[in-house]
């Protein structure tokens, strides 16, 4: 069995004391024990990112995940793992599961002998990092068990994609080991990840269960699904917090859309009971990313005009960085005009859908007014080739056509 990032375990146990040297570029390669990947990345499809205001039955903070790695490097396995090994070779995942068994049950041992005093306990607790790792250390031990049926679920998410026929999928799902809620919060968390459209799965699991009624989803088994979708739905959260010129616009409409897609599948088919926790996961949720998103809605208005407005005084020139953050702008206005359903942003979206539409026909004919006076104005022509684009989102492709043949014809004009 090649081990070429781990101790060589064919040594007598004093043990697998040399590790067999990694093969790779000249660059420093990310360490296990320095990178935000713990595990190899073998638990990864059931992590979330942090900070969250919920936890749930299977999603796994990252920081938590790597603060069990951590422990296990230092303290239960450094006969085992070289914690200088690389992230990125390619060995070191497949290298790890083999030695799973022999640290998962060093684990136990060490779970098993903090239980005996209250001494040991707070021991384990310091070296874990404190009171929260500790008590999703059986979480994270759990999913360590269960990573080959993490791959599995992997799997059958992205066959459900494929699953056109609602009772297959009504099959599908209850081949899912539901007598085992924690073992099947794990691969629906890690499932999860894989489904495009979540409301699929939840029209089925209305099927199986009879009933939308939270209750009735509850006792068929599936409530670790709902949890799942509503634990993916919180991930979304850190990715809409970029800001400045270098924020990835696609990755923050992708969340926003993301969320919109989980949300709905909650919301839009359980009969949440009013004094429940899913209600109120939901409410929080909403309220959250429609905080994060909100200064975005309200800076799209002033952007536009900014961009698209002609220099009152000086030289006209382009400003590439002003018009790339009002398209940007409109981007997210145009995402959120598909997602409003999940978002607390009514009354803003509307005044400023309003507002842009306004503006963008105002700026287009006096920019096109000016580009038929002057043909061989380039700043001109740049800032309507950008509010064409911006027309085509707040309007649609047809209205964006008629004005590019304007702006060819006024060019045209000798």
């Amino acid at each position: 069995m090649p081990l070429s990032t781990l101790r060589n375990m064919s040594q007598p146990s004093a043990r697998f004391a040399n590790p067999i040297p990694a093969s790779g570029p000249a660059a420093p390669p990310r360490s296990a024990s320095k990178t935000g990947k713990p595990f190899f990345g073998l638990i990864d499809s059931v992590l979330v990112e942090g900070p969250a205001d919920f936890e749930f039955s299977a999603a796994i903070s990252r920081a938590h995940a790597m603060a069990v790695w951590t422990w296990m490097l230092r303290d239960l396995a450094s006969d085992l793992i070289d914690p200088d090994t690389s992230v990125d070779d390619p060995e070191a995942a497949r290298a790890l599961g083999a030695l799973m068994p022999e640290l998962l049950a060093r684990a136990r041992i060490a779970v098993d002998n903090a239980s005996a005093t209250n001494e040991a306990e707070r021991r384990l607790k310091t070296q874990l990092g404190g009171e929260e790792p500790w008590a999703r250390l059986p979480l994270v031990l759990n999913a360590l068990k269960c990573r080959a049926l993490l791959e599995k679920a992997q799997s059958f998410g992205r066959a459900v994609n494929g699953m056109n026929d609602e009772a297959t999928l009504a099959t599908a799902l209850q081949s899912m080991p539901l007598q085992d809620q924690g073992i099947a919060a794990l691969l629906m968390q890690a499932a999860i990840g894989q489904v495009a459209s979540p409301s699929r799965l939840m029209t089925a699991v209305v099927r199986i269960a009879g009933s939308p009624a939270e209750a009735s989803i509850q006792r068929a088994g599936f409530g670790p699904l709902v949890d799942a979708l509503l634990a993916h739905a919180q991930n979304q959260i850190p990715l809409l917090g970029q800001m400045g010129p270098f924020a990835d616009i696609d990755l923050i409409c992708r969340a926003i859309e993301r969320f919109h897609r989980l949300i709905r599948a909650v919301h839009g088919f359980v009969e949440l009971s009013r004094a429940g926790r899913w209600a109120m996961v939901v409410a929080a949720l909403t309220k959250r990313v429609s905080e994060r998103v909100e200064p975005r809605l309200r800076d799209v208005g002033p952007d536009v005009n900014k961009a698209l407005r002609r220099p009152r005084e000086g030289a006209d020139r382009f400003d590439g960085d002003l018009l790339l953050s009002a398209l940007n702008g409109v981007y997210v206005l145009a995402t959120i005009r598909d997602c409003r359903d999940s978002l607390a942003l009514n009354a803003l979206f509307d005044q400023t859908w309003t507002q842009v539409g306004q503006a963008l026909e105002v700026h287009i004919q006096r920019n096109l007014e000016i580009l038929r006076q002057n043909p061989a104005d380039s700043a001109t022509s740049q800032r309507l080739d950008a509010s064409i684009k911006m027309a085509e989102l707040r309007f649609n492709p047809e209205y964006a056509d008629v004005l590019r043949r304007a702006k060819e014809t006024a060019e045209k004009r000798v």
